[in-house]
């Protein structure tokens, strides 16, 4: 009786490793992860297989744009955009997002991405703006949490922030797509990024 007892416990832990080490294959997590070994290998396609580039930049450019003081106390020409008005200019930053990003995965150069970038009437470049918030010191700190309410799930990424002595959490939204896989779609807490580096930004002047 203890044997089959014993078989059995042992069939239910092998069950739950292989079904965890599915689910990793299949999870946000997991999607993240191929996301980032993209960016290393240059695979533009795989990128996009697991990050919808459009939605992510389109929705940063939502959040920053609607922050006045993010694009004052950090985007050069910041003012101007406002006066100008930035319905206007929307399109045009999101088409310069879309192309920053997808140059920086192919090239994996900063300078090459930002030379990529259409011209336009504010000198905002996204890519800058993120290296702010996870700058070349910067390291991952691991999964802060996941969040996985069937279809969507929210993970929160956690960096060290050495320049300000602290860490960020940024906050992805993915969704599952039809085939089973997981794709991003949003960082959720951009805006709230942007205003919290600004604000560490105006502290390490003043002292």
């Amino acid at each position: 009786m203890k044997r089959i007892l014993l078989l059995v416990l042992l069939l239910v832990a092998v069950a739950g490793g292989y079904y965890y080490f599915n689910s990793l294959k299949t999870g946000p997590d997991y999607a993240l992860l191929q996301a980032a070994a993209a960016t290393q290998t240059h695979d533009l396609a795989k990128f996009e297989r697991y990050v919808d580039v459009s939605s992510v930049t389109s929705h940063l450019v939502d959040d920053v744009a609607s922050q006045s003081a993010i694009l004052t106390a950090l985007v050069p020409g910041g003012g101007l955009a406002l006066r100008g008005g930035l319905s206007l200019l929307k399109p045009q930053l999101a088409k310069a997002a879309r192309n920053e990003v997808q140059r920086y995965v192919e090239t994996g150069s900063l300078e090459e991405a930002q030379a990529a970038a259409p011209k336009r009437l504010v000198n905002l470049s996204f890519l800058g703006l993120a290296g702010r918030v996870v700058g070349p010191d910067s390291q991952f700190k691991g999964i802060k949490y996941t969040t996985d309410k069937g279809s969507e799930a929210l993970v929160g990424l956690e960096f060290s922030q050495p320049r300000y002595d602290t860490t960020m959490v940024v906050e992805v939204q993915l969704l599952k797509q039809p085939d089973g896989h997981w794709q991003a779609k949003q960082i959720t807490n951009a805006g709230e990024l942007a205003m919290g580096i600004a604000r560490l930004e105006k502290q390490k002047l003043v002292k």
